[in-house]
Formats: C-alpha cells, structure tokens, sequence
C-alpha cells in the first residue's frame, strides 16, 4: 500500500493527472492510456487526491486531443498493433473536465470548494466510502433516495430536515416518472415524521394503489403508512369504484368561497380585474351569500344592480358565465352542514395525519383543481400563521411542520399571478410559518422567478427544453456544467438532486418503487425485525409485490 494510501485509504484506479484549469472554469484531466474512455459518463463522480484534502468532483465534459495536429489530417493505420500501442495515450489520447464540488479534510470534515489542486495530481473514480463521506450514512434524519450511477450499491441520503424546512421542486418532462420521486420523498418524509403532508392529488397517484404503464400496481401511501395516512375525497362514487374508502368526502359551499379563491383561476377560466372588482363588490353588498345571490339573480335585480353600483355591466354577466360553470362540480353545495372541510383536514394534520386529497373525475377540470387547492390552503396557512404567533407564548401551540403538494404548479405559480395566490406567498416566506410547498411541474420556466429562487432543493428529471433547463438551474454554481450533465438524463429513473438537502449537486438513479422499497417503509414505521416480516404485513404472505 503507497503512502497516499495510507492517508486516503484504499483508493479505486487511476484515471488520469490533473494538466489544468482553474476554480471558476474546472479542472482539466489528461486521461492514462489504458482508461477506457467508453467507460466514463458525464455526471460520474471522481476524486482527485491533493496533498492535504481530497477534492470531489463531478465530470462534465469528455473529449479527445492530441499532441500533433497532422494525425487529424492524415489518422494513422489503427489496425496495426504495434502502431495502435504507440499512438493512444501519448499522441492521441482522451479527457475530461471535471467541476469541482466540494472538498474532504483529512479529518473527514467536508467544506466548500476554495482551492484547486496542483498539477499532475492523481483522478480516480470515487469510492463508496467517498460518498459516504460527503452523504453521510441513512439514519433518522436522512433517507435514501438513489444510488451514484456508477456505484449502485451506494446510497444517496437527502437531510429531510432542510427537504422540508423550505420548498421543493420535482421537475421533469412529461414520461420521466416524476409521481414515482414524488412518492418516493412523501415516503421518507412520513417514515422519518419529518413533516405531516396535505397532497393535493390530481391524477388519484398518491393515495391508494395505481396502475403503471406497464400494467402492474404500485402501492399508495395509504397502504404503506396505514393510520399515518388519510384519504379525502371530493368524487365519493370515484374512489369507491376504486376500491377505495376515504376517511371524508369534502363538500364546499357556495357560502365559503371567496373573492380570493377565484384569483388562482384568472388565466385559466379567462377572469379578468374588472370581473375580480366586481365579486368583491357583490360579497361586501350580499355578504357570504353572494355566488348563489348572484346566480339566483333575475332581471330586474342585475339591472338595479348595474344602476347602483360601480359594477360594469359586461363584467358583471361575464362573471355570471364563468360562476356557472361551477355547476358542474357537484362538490359545491349552496351551504355547509357540520364542521367544515379545512377544520376537518386541520384536525388531521395537528394529529400528525397526512392527508391525500383525492379528485376523482374532477382531476381532468383543470378550474376545479386551481379552485379547490387554493381555497384550501389559503385557510390552513391563515390558521398556521395565527397559531405561531400563539406559540410565541406557548410552544405547546406550535403545529407540526407542514408540506404541501401540488401538481402542474405553473398554474399557481406563473408570473401574472403567483403574486395574487396563497402560494406564491408561502414560496417567499420560506419556512417563518412552518408551511412549505413540493411543487411538482414538467414547466419549470413557466413559473415565476421569484419563486424558484425560493425553492430550496429541486429534484429534476430529464429536461429538453433550455428554457426550463436554465430556470432549474438558475442560482446554482457551476451551472454550465450541469446543464450538460442534465441534457443528458436517461428517460427513467435518473434524477439530479441539489440544493438545500444536498451537500452538493448529485445525479442518481433514483430508488425502485417497489417490494423492497414498500418493505423498508413497513421496517421504519412497524418496528419489523427482517425485511420479510415487513414485506409480509405489507400484501401479504408469498406476494412478491410489484417492479
């Protein structure tokens, strides 16, 4: 064993030798002759050893040079052994750039990158015990999420403490399986009680099982996590074609909603200011009766209406078309009976209950999701906020930290109105009132600025388009580099993680959804002694589960 060994520990093989570069641009590395250059991948992890730290880094470039410009004119006879052995590696030989990311002491302590190392030091490929050494090993703070692409053995922990203090993003074009990372940080998330979930669920993905594309079950939170999870439903007759029995069935009346709530669906319902002055207008003459005042309305009042007030004619009927659309969502009764649906999914969450908001046939009307998620959580943020400023005097009044999920979050958070909506607020107010978002978009660039500079870790799947590319990576160091890096995701199952969970921008191949998984999040909440006993409380004896 060399002297670096005995400082490093074992070390995997040589690469090639630093030649050159520079901290802001990256570091150049002349690759050894006998490196296969068909072997290394941009996103791979390598270590370049210095004299007193270990430097890791990311590859994000490969290329081919020499050292005679007339071999590219006039290439030489590779079929001949002898000139093949004389040419590769010392005329004609490959690279690699590689961006540093973060620098390992001697005494483990991992810090940020501030130095460069010297030439002609020695690259090699990161080990498992590099890895663990920047990720750090799963316990109850930290949850796998994947592994390094080139060590599939080695695991990838998130800090599900800073996942959930600020906001997260789960990007990627349409294919890339973004509900499946999506389930798989809500497991970790619940599994660690690292914070209690309202999920909004468009598609009906996250509550009970659901078919793939390739036709298998994959298994909903709900049977995961059993009492940690609750199912609500606004489509009752939906969920229990699916064999599916929700805790409530949530109703909305007329009588709650808001000139507020109806500020989510200016674009997509075509409602504009004039029509938003109106509402507020007509709630502050008929008080909380003014949706169904208004669509009761005959003639005679509309005009004597119009006569009185300042409401525009126009508008006015432009609203009415639009408020009868609602019609349709059978959800919305005129008047509430009982305790409302926000105090219920309150009660739950204060207990320490996730809840899964399914919409049934309701998932496909875009105006009812909007409606719905905004109405809802305009009242549980109003309740946080008033309980931390109870608990300044009384920490027993502090609620359980909070994350919410939406889906096609461009439509709350676009530039025109992410001002206007409760969730553009709870992007920029971070974590002062303990709510945070996980916004799951296949547009990243559609959404505001602002808002993504807010998001404090994102998880992206392969992107296409170099508008949203340059939107998720907007803010991060190195960006050029991972730019390549994400260009150049496999369809499924890989992701990029970075932020505020991560030390360092990390590409993985995410963790399989499935009978090994589902067994691990059995043995983290029912105490199972082996993966089989979890396995079996899960679907039961001799199921092998579902890829």
């Amino acid at each position: 064993m060399s002297d670096l060994d005995d400082f490093f520990g074992r070390r995997a093989p040589r690469l090639g030798v630093v030649t050159g570069g520079s901290l802001s641009r990256g570091i150049d590395v002349k690759l050894d002759p006998y490196t296969d250059i068909e072997d290394l991948a941009v996103g791979r992890y390598v270590v370049v050893d210095g004299h007193r730290r270990r430097f890791f880094c990311m590859v994000s470039d490969i290329g081919l040079d020499n050292t005679a410009q007339q071999i590219t004119r006039t290439p030489p006879d590779m079929t001949h052994p002898f000139l093949r052995d004389v040419y590769t590696g010392s005329i004609a030989f490959g690279t690699m750039h590689i961006a540093p990311m973060l620098t390992i002491e001697h005494d483990g302590t991992v810090g940020p990158v501030r130095t460069i190392p010297p030439h002609f030091m020695d690259v090699r490929t990161a080990t498992e015990q590099d890895i663990n050494d920047v990720f750090g090993e799963e316990d109850d703070n930290h949850f796998n999420i994947g592994a390094p692409l080139e060590l599939p053995e080695t695991q990838i922990n998130v800090n599900l403490k800073r996942l959930t203090e600020r906001s997260v993003g789960v990007f990627g074009k349409s294919g890339t399986g973004k509900s499946f990372l999506t389930r798989v940080l809500l497991a970790g998330v619940i599994a660690r009680r690292a914070a209690v979930n309202l999920v909004f669920d468009m598609h009906n993905d996250y509550g009970y099982e659901v078919f793939t594309e390739k036709g298998t079950r994959v298994k909903g939170l709900k049977q995961l996590f059993d009492s940690k999870v609750s199912i609500f439903t606004l489509d009752d007759e939906s969920s229990r074609r699916r064999g599916v029995r929700p805790d409530y069935v949530v109703q909305i009346p007329y009588t709650e909603i808001e000139p507020e709530d109806l500020a989510a669906l200016k674009r997509t319902m075509d409602i504009s200011d004039t029509m938003l002055d109106a509402a507020y207008t007509l709630r502050r003459m008929w008080g909380r009766n003014w949706i169904q005042s208004l669509l009761t309305a005959d003639a005679d009042t509309i005009e004597e209406l119009i006569n009185s007030t300042s409401i525009n004619g126009a508008s006015l009927t432009a609203l009415t078309r639009r408020l009868e659309r609602f019609r349709r969502f059978e959800f919305l009764v005129p008047y509430g009976e009982g305790e409302s649906a926000v105090e219920t999914i309150l009660n739950y969450l204060e207990n320490h209950t996730s809840v899964v908001l399914e919409f049934g046939r309701y998932g496909n009307a875009l105006e009812a999701y909007l409606l719905v998620a905004n109405y809802i959580t305009r009242r549980i943020r109003n309740r946080y906020v008033q309980r931390i400023e109870e608990s300044l005097d009384d920490e027993s009044k502090q609620p359980p930290q909070l994350m919410i999920t939406i889906e096609e979050a461009h439509k709350f958070l676009e530039p025109q109105i992410a001002r206007q909506t409760i969730f553009g607020v709870i992007a920029r107010e971070l974590r002062k009132y303990k709510v945070t978002l996980l916004v799951i978009d296949q547009r990243p660039s559609a959404i505001d600025e602002e808002v993504m500079s807010q998001i404090g870790t994102r998880v992206t799947a392969l992107l296409d388009n170099d508008k949203d590319i340059a939107a998720v990576l907007m803010g991060v160091s190195g960006a050029q580099g991972l730019r390549e890096v994400l260009a150049r995701l496999e369809t499924k199952q890989q992701a990029i993680v970075l932020g505020h969970a991560v030390p360092m921008p990390v590409v993985i191949r995410t963790r399989s959804y499935d009978a090994a998984f589902y067994a691990a999040m059995g043995q983290a909440v029912g105490g199972h002694s082996t993966a089989a006993e979890a396995r079996s409380s899960l679907y039961g004896d001799g199921s092998d589960g579902f890829d």
